[in-house]
């Protein structure tokens, strides 16, 4: 398979499932490559019996008790085998429905991560519910996956908050940096964005900051087909876009992700992170 060739769905089988199945067909569909569903399962994160078999037993009861163990654990590798095979044929039978024809699926044993890394050079875009199963009814909270996959993924990601909107308005956060250029040319350049319209926030004190929008905003211009608007604000920054979201009517956020380093993101906290803990629409994030 070509480089970038796949837009890959992550899904668990949770709330925001038909979410992320329905971005990635959007996604799919509007830059005409093939849309792939993973699901993973990992052994590593399911709750073990930690039985201690020492003590004053005896040796036939030892094996028993490791022989149920070990039949335990195969009867719970069964039960979650057949569970992500019904999470898939569902998951692609929607997207078949959505107008996708032979969607690719993938169940793989082991973490997401580990999934993603035998495969990111093929990924174009990776479409993720913020919350899996153990966070689904948590809206304050997101997967505590998404950060560390988000580091460790170099492809664009899009995070999904709530059920499918057919995307009309963007954002691009804009702040100047190589990531955010990078968000810019993207939008330029891709069949993704056409016909859109696309709002360049930028949120800053600085005085280059108008410079910086208006040149932005002509690269913008030159690509046919994208309606510009710009606004420059001040504020905090999460605070002011998501406010500007809500204001007008922004149906997908595109911005930077984690262009600080870890320490950074330690002492003054990261502003990706608090992104996505603060907005509800989708977030599209590039490295």
């Amino acid at each position: 398979m070509s480089n970038k060739n796949i837009v890959l769905a992550c899904i668990d089988g949770s709330a925001l499932t038909q979410a992320v199945c329905d971005y990635a067909a959007w996604i799919a569909q509007r830059i005409n490559i093939p849309l792939k569903l993973l699901h993973t399962i990992d052994h590593h994160h399911e709750k073990s019996t930690n039985t201690d078999l020492s003590g004053n037993i005896g040796l036939d009861t030892q094996e028993h008790l490791l022989q149920d163990m070990v039949d335990q654990e195969q009867e719970h590798s069964k039960i979650r085998l057949q569970q992500g095979k019904a999470v898939l044929t569902e998951a692609k039978e929607r997207v078949i429905q959505a107008g996708i024809t032979d969607p690719l699926t993938r169940l793989q044993h082991g973490s997401l991560l580990e999934a993603l890394a035998d495969i990111e050079q093929d990924i174009r875009v990776l479409v993720i519910g913020a919350r899996g199963k153990q966070h689904e009814n948590q809206e304050n909270e997101v997967g505590a996956k998404i950060d560390s996959l988000i580091r460790s993924l170099h492809r664009p990601i899009l995070v999904a908050y709530e059920a499918f909107k057919a995307p009309e308005q963007i954002m691009i956060a804009y702040d100047g940096s190589e990531a955010a250029d990078k968000a810019v040319d993207m939008v330029a350049t891709s069949l993704l964005y056409k016909g859109l319209v696309c709002h360049l926030v930028c949120v800053s004190k600085k005085d280059s900051a108008a410079m910086l929008l208006e040149q932005a905003a002509s690269k913008l211009r030159a690509a046919s087909d994208i309606k510009i608007i710009t606004a420059s604000l001040q504020g905090e920054a999460e605070k002011e876009l998501c406010a500007y979201q809500i204001t007008h009517s922004i149906d997908m956020t595109i911005m930077g992700a984690f262009s600080h380093t870890r320490l950074h993101d330690i002492v003054l906290g990261s502003f990706t992170h608090k992104m996505l803990l603060k907005t509800k629409k989708p977030l599209l994030l590039l490295r």
